[in-house]
């Protein structure tokens, strides 16, 4: 097995001491090599031997994704490219995508910290996993495919699409665990039962979700649907990919590699560090990266931390799942809006499926706040009363939750779209 026992249950003292000696080293390593950070470090008057504890990385500039991609492609690289021996980058949809490089030492370290989270999830060296991501400039497949290879596990790397065929090779390679959005989860269920297939008789006993948020109550479906135990685990391109943090068996908090990430709390509005405990935005410094190391990068994750010893004996901070993003956040009529507040409500309701579409728009200069939920049961569309209840419930419900009144329209069931990937549940038409 897997399982770094001396740093992962490392005292707070000696894992504290541990960052502050990283911290003062990476700000050193940015300085020299990085020009952008130079610049930044001397207009902010900071240098590694002013780090004198880790309360002082408050004096130390954020980096932002914009930084990233205003120095595309190489601007923050630390190293020759020489040195790189793999590329990833985000898409790109909205500008310049973001490119990151790792270097031998960083995938060795990024390989290490996935195998943590897998091992802490419950994954051996008997799992076949299957891995439903996709493959390509996207760090979730392949930085999961090399932490299992590395436990023993077999990897299966189908990546997305194909649904009938990866249950038929869930059937017959004996897949034990499944690597996927949680989303493409519940879809592949929904496929497997069109064609006679119970996922809860197949083998797989294991999920590591990732890429998008999941309420408990989606995670609920999810494991009603296959039979399995779900875990989440989180990361970011910029960070590494996916191995910053993941759930173990108990399930109270993703544990952080606190070694090789250190994470902080700020309020997203005026970049103080938020007390510990207090939620807010996550912010991170990568204190173990050679190709691009980040000072204090904003991830635009609402979460909170946990300083406490976890029951498995981990010491590493535990960070809640992430309500949302920063960025995420809708703004509806003046409310501040988080789409898993609404998948929270909606989950619950049975009569609904765990589909949804948020659709907002103008009128009279005014939001317009619509969504659209698939009925479970077909049948309950012929009846008028039926669906008036279920949509007077439906809006009364999230009006509780969320302070806001929606227009709620239910449509048949498997009409919305499905996605491989990371869902998109936003419509947002609203005159700018």
């Amino acid at each position: 097995m897997f399982w770094q026992e001396q740093i992962e249950t490392m005292d707070r003292a000696e894992l504290e001491r541990l960052q502050l000696e990283k911290l003062k080293k990476l700000v050193d390593y940015c300085y020299n090599r990085v020009p952008f950070y130079k610049k930044k470090l001397d207009e902010a008057g900071v240098t590694a031997d002013k780090i004198k504890a880790l309360s002082d990385i408050q004096y130390i500039p954020y980096t932002t994704k914009d930084d990233i991609r205003d120095t595309y492609p190489f601007g923050l690289f630390a190293v020759d490219k020489k040195e790189i021996v793999r590329l990833h980058a985000s898409s790109g949809t909205t500008g310049n995508p973001t490119v990151v490089g790792y270097t031998k030492n960083d995938m060795k370290m990024w390989t290490e910290c996935v195998s943590r989270l897998v091992v802490a999830a419950g994954a051996t060296s008997d799992d076949i996993v299957q891995i439903a991501f996709g493959y390509g400039l996207f760090t979730g497949a392949l930085g999961l495919h090399y932490g299992l290879e590395n436990i023993g596990a077999t990897v299966v790397p189908t990546s997305t699409g194909n649904t009938e065929k990866q249950l038929k090779l869930m059937r017959d390679f004996g897949t034990t665990a499944l690597v996927s959005t949680p989303s493409y989860a519940l879809y592949i269920a929904e496929v497997a039962n069109d064609i006679g297939i119970d996922c809860r008789e197949l083998n797989v006993r294991l999920g590591l979700f990732g890429s998008e948020g999941c309420s408990n109550e989606m995670r609920a479906k999810v494991e009603e649907a296959w039979n399995l135990f779900a875990t989440d685990n989180y990361g970011m391109s910029e960070l590494c990919g996916p191995g910053v943090s993941g759930e173990c068996r108990f399930r109270c908090g993703m544990h952080f590699a606190e070694d090789h990430f250190l994470p902080e709390i700020i309020d997203s509005a005026t970049g103080a560090v938020k007390p510990r405990g207090d939620e807010g935005e996550l912010v991170v410094t990568t204190l173990s990266k050679e190709g691009i190391p980040l000072l204090r990068y904003r991830t635009k994750d609402i979460t909170r931390l946990h300083y406490d010893k976890c029951e498995c004996g981990r010491t590493h901070v535990r960070m809640e799942k992430p309500m949302g993003r920063a960025d995420d956040m809708l703004k509806i009529k003046g409310v501040n809006v988080f789409p898993t507040q609404i998948e929270s409500v909606l989950v619950s309701i049975p009569e609904v499926g765990p589909q949804y579409q948020i659709v907002l728009g103008t009128k009279n200069y005014m939001d317009t706040f619509e969504i659209n939920i698939e009925v479970s049961d077909a049948s309950m569309l012929t009846s008028f009363k039926a669906l008036e209840d279920l949509q007077l419930k439906v809006r009364h419900k999230l009006q509780t939750v969320l302070g806001l009144d929606a227009k709620i329209n239910l449509v048949e069931p498997k009409s919305l779209e499905r996605f491989v990937g990371k869902a998109k549940r936003v419509i947002d038409n609203r005159v700018k």
